[in-house]
């Protein structure tokens, strides 16, 4: 699987319901990993983290709830973007699958487009640089689907590396992030990368970005952050 390819585990023990929902996040340009089990899918986040979790409630050995509750008590997996899906209908339900940790809920039978509208707005509040949706800051523009980024509607070139950056930053503005954070949420899967390539990677970044620059700050003894806020604020 791409490094930047977005994963979506998908647990549901109806073969065609699932094969419809796998179809749908395909089809959207995700990549479906379906498991029909609970104890299937607590194995297979195990071994990878997708970046959003569809959890029917009424499984055949562990149910929906019981798992989420695990994903919720488990340090590396309680942020997981999970979003329920069930045929149970009554409020009470609902409030307990929210209040349970859920991030989202949806009834079935439900549309492909609500499923993928649904998925993008969880993606948007919860993991904004893997979403699909335009970013802006100041006269920049980046188009995740493209990878294209755009100044006062000029393309502009940089490095994949670069790319990455910037997409993060501007996905998570006004927040410094040290060098290691920038390691672990750009480059987790690039062994070669070291804290001091960062800073290359930066002064590669502001390069590109041609009378925009000053939008990535440096934060003395702390890091970086992207920012539209004049510095006197």
């Amino acid at each position: 699987m791409a490094s930047d390819e977005i994963s979506i585990l998908v647990v549901e023990d109806e073969p065609a319901i699932a094969e419809l929902i796998a179809f749908s996040v395909k089809s959207a340009g995700w990549r479906p990993v379906t498991v029909f089990s609970g104890n299937d899918a607590w194995t297979a986040l195990q071994r990878f983290r997708p970046d959003v979790v569809l959890l029917d409630w009424m499984l055949p050995d562990l149910s929906g709830l019981r798992l989420l509750t695990r994903i919720r008590e488990h340090r590396e997996m309680k942020a997981l973007p999970v979003i329920m899906l069930t045929a149970k209908t009554l409020e009470e339900d609902k409030v307990a699958g929210l209040d349970q940790g859920a991030d989202d809920y949806i009834t079935k039978p439900f549309s492909p487009k609500e499923l993928v509208a649904r998925i993008n707005a969880l993606l948007r509040r919860k993991v904004p640089d893997r979403a699909k949706s335009l970013l802006r800051a100041g006269s920049v523009t980046l188009d995740p689907e493209s990878c294209q980024v755009n100044i006062d509607g000029s393309d502009v070139e940089m490095g994949n590396s670069e790319f990455k950056l910037l997409k993060f930053l501007m996905a998570n503005p006004d927040r410094v992030f040290s060098r290691s954070q920038l390691l672990d949420k750009v480059w987790s899967n690039q062994l070669d990368i070291e804290e001091r390539t960062v800073d290359v990677h930066v002064l590669r970044l502001r390069k590109a970005l041609k009378g925009q620059e000053n939008l990535v700050r440096t934060v003395r003894g702390m890091g970086y952050m992207l920012s539209e806020k004049d510095k006197s604020e």
